[in-house]
């Protein structure tokens, strides 16, 4: 294997400055010179102005980072010899990776790859994804050679959007690398701004599958405590009661029922059981968890409406409130949210559905959905109020404001159970 010869100071681009990608650029900025690419005009004024709309990453963060630039401009890449990609990798309707934005950034820094760069990738695929659908990209736009010319590592992102705990550098890293020399440098390039530190894959597909699984294995256990939840509904046992006295037991993992949206845990098991499948193997636990982890929202709508029916409530017209819209709490996220399937449901009732989210952006919410946010909630008015996501913002209006929005008859559905069980009348 040939040895990396010329490898200097780090000059580093980050291409997508999304939830992962911005507060990756950010760190490295402190310390190198960093270029944010991204092709979005909107995003690039906003950062320019000391503006992140994912509320990731704060003013104060955005100035300390003072060698990061921001640009669309390919061509100022070009100065640059280590290439980060942190572009999304969603999955299409029929529930199949989506590559397309991997492929065009591997295809966009392949025009500016020069000889012995590195190009690191975050972006969550299935095992393999990287060697087999990026690297021949980048070769054929650069005209350069696999692990001759040019080398490539992957790092797999660990954001968790909304927390303001665990940031990006305070999250042990997994790194890997083509060769020897580029596992090295890749792994230093990132102890050097990951304070937790950091854990060297033997190989690219190792530090591939790491990443999958991670996810993989959280919404399986969410699979299972969303089906244990409905089993006990049926049992008329409180899942919540029943869980904390589980929890009392010390190897008891304290998983919780709910909805599994987003752009990680409901996509990446996907990445998995499409590579299974393509090598012959059909897989039977990941695949069950995930069908029932997305028929979570027609559950709750109909939960929602038979609790509607005892109260003697008129199904046809009623008004219910959806509170939350994003994908996850204290997020303004609406990437795969499910609580898009509730509402779908509860309009098959012909039922008037309100939504009400204080951090999402009404205009991606319009766009994305065709669902208008409401931004003025009249009291009195609703028969039915669903708590979807715990945003703390929501969680401080109290339930006392919350139930005086319903009528004397009104349902309340805590999905998160976030207040006491008293305070609602169905819950998780």
């Amino acid at each position: 294997m040939k040895k990396i010869q010329n490898f200097g100071i780090p000059k580093i681009a980050v291409i997508g400055l999304g939830y992962v990608g911005l507060p990756l650029a950010v760190e490295f900025g402190k310390i190198y010179n960093t270029i944010g690419y991204d092709i979005n005009e909107q995003r690039l004024i906003d950062l320019n102005n000391n503006i992140d709309t994912t509320l990731e990453v704060s003013q104060k963060e955005l100035i300390s980072a003072n060698l990061l630039d921001f640009t669309s401009n390919i061509s100022h890449l070009q100065q640059c010899n280590i290439y980060i990609v942190t572009v999304p990798t969603p999955i299409d309707s029929h529930n199949q990776p989506n590559l397309a934005p991997l492929k065009s950034a591997s295809e966009t820094i392949g025009k500016v790859l020069s000889k012995d760069d590195i190009v690191i990738y975050e972006s969550t695929v299935y095992p393999g994804a990287t060697e087999e659908e990026c690297v021949p990209i980048l070769e054929k736009s650069s005209n350069l050679k696999f692990n001759i010319d040019f080398f490539v590592g992957y790092s797999p992102e660990r954001i968790n959007p909304g927390d303001k705990e665990h940031k990006v550098k305070d999250i042990l890293k997994v790194t890997s690398g083509s060769s020897i020399d580029t596992s090295n440098i890749v792994d230093n390039l990132y102890k050097s701004v990951i304070t937790a530190g950091t854990f060297k894959a033997s190989s690219i597909k190792v530090a591939e599958a790491a990443k999958v699984i991670e996810n993989t294995q959280r919404d399986v256990n969410i699979a299972l405590i969303n089906e244990l939840s409905i089993i006990f509904n049926k049992l008329e046992i409180d899942t919540q009661e029943v869980l904390e006295a589980a929890g009392t037991k010390w190897n008891f993992i304290p998983f919780r029922p709910g909805l599994v949206g987003g752009h990680c845990i409901g996509v990446d098991p996907y990445y998995l059981t499409y590579k299974a499948q393509a090598i012959g193997y059909h897989p039977e636990i990941i695949l069950s968890g995930r069908r029932l982890n997305d028929s979570m929202g027609n559950y709750i709508a109909s939960q929602t409406i038979k609790e509607m029916i005892k109260n003697r409530v008129q199904i046809n017209q009623s008004r219910v409130l959806v509170m939350g819209i994003a994908f996850k709490e204290n997020c303004p996220d609406i990437r795969n949210s499910k609580v898009i399937d509730i509402i779908h449901e509860l309009q098959q009732y012909e039922v008037d559905v309100d939504v009400y989210d204080p951090l999402v952006d009404p205009g991606e919410v319009s766009r994305t959905y065709g669902i208008k946010i409401s931004d003025n909630l009249e009291k009195e008015v609703y028969s039915g109020i669903i708590l979807a996501v715990a945003h703390q913002d929501i969680v401080d209006m109290s339930m006392k404001k919350i139930r005086s929005l319903g009528k004397s008859n009104c349902v309340i559905f805590d999905i998160k159970s976030v207040f006491n069980k008293s305070d609602s009348d169905i819950r998780l």
